[in-house]
This record gives C-alpha cells, sequence and structure tokens, in this order.
C-alpha cells in the first residue's frame, strides 16, 4: 500500500475511534484504534504503546459491561479489531524480513568490499564480483559477461550460466551483420536465450562501469517465478525496487574495482611496450648484435617456465633480458665496436656496462628488485670468478644465474666479426662444459633437457 494512502486511512480510523469512544462504543472504538495503528505502524515507535493500552481498554470495557454484547456496532468493532491485529502482525513479520534481508546484504557487501580490495588482478576481481553477488541472494542465475579481443565472453557465473562459464556469446541465426558488436542489448538477450526460460522468468541486465563511464562489463541476473523452480529461498519472482537498487549500487562498486585493474594492466603494457622498445633500441646502439635481445627474451622465458617459475618471476627475468645491456649506451663506440682484441683497461671499460646499467635503472621504481639483480649480475660465474662482484653459486640471484646460460648460448650460435657461428650441438656441448664452472648446473641441465627436445620435435616434423 502506499505510504500517503496508509497514512490517511490510519488517522481516518484514528478519528472515527474518537468519535465512537465519546459516543460510548467501546468495542468499536479499541477496534477501529487497533486498525489505526496498523495502518500507521512503523511510523513511529509511540504506536506500539498506544496499541496495546487499545486493546486493554477494548477488551476490558467488553469484560465489565456484558450489555455491550448488544450493541449494534459489535459486529463492526470486532471487524475492524481483527483486521488491526492481522495489520500488526503483518508489519511485524514484514520488518522481520526486511531486517534479516538487510542483514544478509550489510554481511555480503562487507566481505565483497575485502575480497575486492585483496584482488590481485581483474580475474580474481570477477570471481569475487560473482561471489559477493550471490550473497547477496538476488537471483540464483548469474553471470558476468565482458569483451575479449573483440567478442564477448562469460567471464564469471552462478547457477544456469554455469554452462556457458569461458565461452563467446555470438549473435543467433547468423545474423552478425544486422547487429553491432558493441550494442549489449544483444549480448544480454543472446546469453540469457541459452539458458531455459523457467530459469529466466525474471530478469535484469545491469552495465559495469568504470570512472570514466566506460563499459567494462554486464552482469546478468535471472531467476524463476516461483520457489522451487531453481530459486533459492527468495530469489523468484519479480525483482523489487529495493533489490534492483542493491545490484545497482554493487555494479558501481564492482566497476571502480574493475577500472583500477585496468588502468594498472594498461599501465604495465606501456611499461612492457617501453622496455621492449628500449631494448631494441640498444641492437641499433651495437650492431654486431642485431635481433640477440629478442631471442634471448624467448629462450629465458622459456627456460623459466620450464624450471616452474610463476609468471611474476617470469616477467621480472623478461624484463630483465630487455635492458641487459643498458650500460653499453655509456661506452666509447671505439672499444664496443673494436675488432681486435681488447686491452685490459679496454675489457674493464666493458665489464662496468652492469653497474652503469644498474645505475642508469636507479630511478625507474616500478622495476622489481629481480630485473635490477639479472642487469647487475649476469656476467657472474659459479666458481666466482665473474664481475663486478665475483659471487658464487647461491649467491647470484636466480635471474642472472638462467640469463647467463641464454646470454653466452645466444652469443655462442651467433656470427661475429671475429668468429662464425657454432652449431646448436657444439654451443650446448660447451653449455654443458660449463655447468658447475661459469653456470648453474642444475639450470644447465634443465636447458640442455629443454634444447634437445627441442631438436628432437624438429627431426619428428
Amino acid at each position: 500500500m502506499n505510504p500517503t494512502v496508509r497514512l490517511g486511512l490510519g488517522v481516518l480510523a484514528l478519528l472515527l475511534g474518537l468519535v465512537t469512544a465519546l459516543q460510548g462504543h467501546a468495542l468499536l472504538f479499541s477496534g477501529l484504534l487497533v486498525l489505526a495503528c496498523g495502518l500507521l505502524w512503523g511510523l513511529a515507535d509511540v504506536w506500539r504503546t498506544v496499541l496495546t493500552g487499545a486493546l486493554v481498554v477494548g477488551l476490558g470495557f467488553s469484560a465489565v459491561k456484558p450489555e455491550l454484547r448488544a450493541d449494534p456496532w459489535l459486529l463492526p468493532g470486532a471487524a475492524a479489531l481483527l483486521v488491526g491485529v492481522l495489520l500488526v502482525l503483518n508489519m511485524q513479520g514484514r520488518q522481520q524480513r526486511e531486517l534479516s534481508r538487510l542483514q544478509i546484504v550489510v554481511r555480503a557487501l562487507e566481505k565483497g568490499s575485502a575480497d575486492l580490495a585483496d584482488s590481485k588482478d581483474t580475474a580474481s576481481v570477477i570471481r569475487a564480483g560473482v561471489q559477493t553477488l550471490d550473497q547477496l541472494q538476488v537471483a540464483p542465475h548469474l553471470a558476468f559477461v565482458a569483451y575479449r579481443r573483440g567478442t564477448p565472453h562469460v567471464l564469471g557465473s552462478r547457477g544456469e550460466f554455469n554452462a556457458l562459464l569461458g565461452k563467446p556469446i555470438q549473435p543467433g541465426n547468423g545474423d552478425s551483420d544486422s547487429r553491432s558488436v558493441q550494442a549489449d542489448h544483444w549480448v544480454a538477450e543472446e546469453a540469457l536465450s541459452q539458458i531455459s526460460r523457467e530459469h529466466r522468468k525474471f530478469y535484469m541486465s545491469v552495465p559495469v562501469e568504470g570512472l570514466s563511464g566506460q563499459q567494462l562489463g554486464l552482469l546478468l541476473l535471472a531467476r524463476p517465478a516461483h520457489r522451487g523452480s531453481g530459486g533459492r529461498g527468495g530469489q523468484s519472482g519479480a525483482f523489487q525496487p529495493g533489490e534492483r537498487d542493491v545490484v545497482l549500487g554493487f555494479a558501481r562498486l564492482l566497476g571502480l574495482a574493475l577500472g583500477q585493474w585496468q588502468a594498472i594492466r594498461e599501465l604495465r603494457d606501456a611499461n612492457e611496450l617501453t622496455l621492449r622498445s628500449l631494448g631494441a633500441a640498444l641492437e641499433h646502439r651495437d650492431d654486431e648484435t642485431g635481433g640477440h635481445t629478442a631471442r634471448v627474451v624467448a629462450l629465458s622465458e622459456q627456460l623459466a617456465r620450464r624450471l616452474g617459475w610463476k609468471e611474476d618471476a617470469v616477467k621480472s627475468l623478461r624484463w630483465g633480458a630487455y635492458l641487459h645491456d643498458l650500460g653499453k649506451l655509456a661506452i666509447p663506440d671505439a672499444i664496443l665496436h673494436k675488432p681486435g682484441t681488447l686491452t685490459d683497461d679496454e675489457r674493464r671499460v666493458i665489464q662496468r656496462h652492469t653497474t652503469v646499467g644498474y645505475d642508469m635503472l636507479q630511478d625507474l621504481h616500478f622495476l622489481p628488485a629481480e630485473t635490477l639483480d639479472l642487469v647487475r649480475y649476469h656476467h657472474e660465474r659459479w666458481d666466482g670468478t665473474g664481475y663486478p662482484n665475483g659471487l658464487r653459486h647461491q649467491d647470484i640471484p636466480s635471474t642472472a644465474r638462467v640469463f647467463s646460460i641464454v646470454d653466452v648460448y645466444d652469443a655462442l650460435t651467433s656470427a661475429r666479426p671475429y668468429k662464425s657461428a657454432w652449431s646448436r650441438e657444439r654451443a650446448l656441448s660447451e653449455i654443458k662444459v660449463q655447468g658447475g664452472r661459469q653456470f648453474d648446473p642444475q639450470f644447465v641441465e634443465t636447458f640442455v633437457n629443454m634444447m634437445t627436445e627441442q631438436d628432437d620435435a624438429r627431426l619428428v616434423r
């Protein structure tokens, strides 16, 4: 009932009750007063006290004045009393349900906010978002849809949408030419059409937007018409305004979290592109090593993954591979491109490129320590005879130990003005010999096995 109509009827019942009280119709007075309290319930706590008093007064008058039983207003009074009590009980039950519902929402949003804050990437944000939406108990069937490589995919799901998780959504009937790729209404319609009609009697489609208004995804919620048809608890029937408000509010929260991680990803992509471009520029500085950086980056990543490294460690290694010869920018051309044998002084100048590069990168605060370690220590040797610090064994950072194997292998298999390129077999044989001398022997074993398997695979093809 509209709150304004409820207020008007409640006041009218209260006035009528006062009039009947003056006429001596006690039961009708109490009945109307109870009816008024039922209509006005929740507007002020004082009405609970008035209601209790009215019940006592009405019942008391009926008990002490038996002649009231012949009162012509007995039936209307009793009816008003009954309706009023039912209204009160209904309002009490509704308030209890609303309180329970509010507690569920508060707990779900409290935990969901913490989960979103703890997320490490967009995938974990989406998982936390769908889990929170599920805990809000608004609908049993949920999906988060976003574009990946130009095609919408279901990236998070619950209920009937689980069958679509990870799958692309394509326009039906082959009529993709008549639909805009970015028109998300068809995306929602197509995704909803792939679950049974029984489970999508009522549905919502809510856009998830970032701070700039850029659409980052789409939330789909569906539920059946009645309980027992796939709905959980109260998750059935039409969506109520309060439920829509909760979903819209959470969609904004999810959009903020996704937008933050999208900005971080864009920044990381920019960093990656910058470092890759810098590595390519270094090759133009040293014409002898054309393609060297691209080769050692790819081979280093392969070896790191073969060793079971996590992606963050692989990224640190890759960035270090881009930058490993940065310090050569400070080496004079006469020394860097000298075709003959270097003097001891010239060799010391060359060796300084590791510390010079390390120092040049100190202001790039986004670079992890493992990347800087590679730049500084990739010429250290397992036996302690390398430079710049003469580190031995496990004291040499792991990124430097991996990269040094790949760096030397590529140098051996590449032609130089002072030597021809070695064969893969000869280079691998030399790498094996240097295991336990120049290189970490365990890393050497893994590297040699990896390269041998690649050679075998080529022969099979």
